[in-house]
């Protein structure tokens, strides 16, 4: 889907994990290079920290948020992203995601959208709230033959990595 085809209101809501798997926790770790102990070593987590267990990174809960985003509007690029964390996630947790459209604007390259963004567990506690701000895709053609300010390309790009 398009922003332009987005209107105030729309909203879509998914499943974004289903029971994450202390694999899914420890394969996660590998690719992010986080192995505190928090997440990978039960006794750690329950005896030096307190928790009840091992629990999830935040930047997975964060990445699978984002699954939502990426697959309703798979035809736009995502130019900001943020998220608050606000309770912890655990293996066992089912997690959805809810994405509602907060603004359409007009933007120097076509229309840009703001999604609030709520992310549940199976018991309706909000894990993480956050909101993310999108626009069409630009094609290389359109780079290419000087219809879009690469500049501004170049901005948003590094306004995304500053931002996550």
């Amino acid at each position: 889907m398009k922003v332009e085809e987005l209107t105030v209101g729309d909203s879509r809501t998914d499943v974004v994990v289903a029971e994450l798997s202390r694999t899914q926790i420890v394969m996660y770790a590998g690719a992010s290079g986080d192995f505190n102990p928090l997440h990978t070593d039960e006794v750690h987590a329950t005896e030096v920290a307190g928790y009840a267990g091992v629990l999830a990174h935040g930047q997975l809960t964060m990445g699978l948020t984002a699954k939502l985003v990426t697959q309703w509007l798979d035809e736009a690029e995502l130019m900001t992203f943020g998220v608050r964390f606000r309770s912890q996630v655990w293996p066992g947790d089912t997690l959805t995601t809810t994405a509602t459209v907060a603004s359409v604007d007009a933007g120097p390259q076509g229309p840009e959208a703001e999604l609030s963004l709520r992310t549940t567990n199976a018991d309706g506690r909000e894990v993480v709230t956050g909101y993310a701000r999108l626009r069409d895709a630009v094609s290389t053609d359109a780079v290419s033959t000087g219809i879009v300010n690469t500049d501004v390309v170049a901005t948003d790009a590094a306004n995304t990595r500053e931002a996550t």
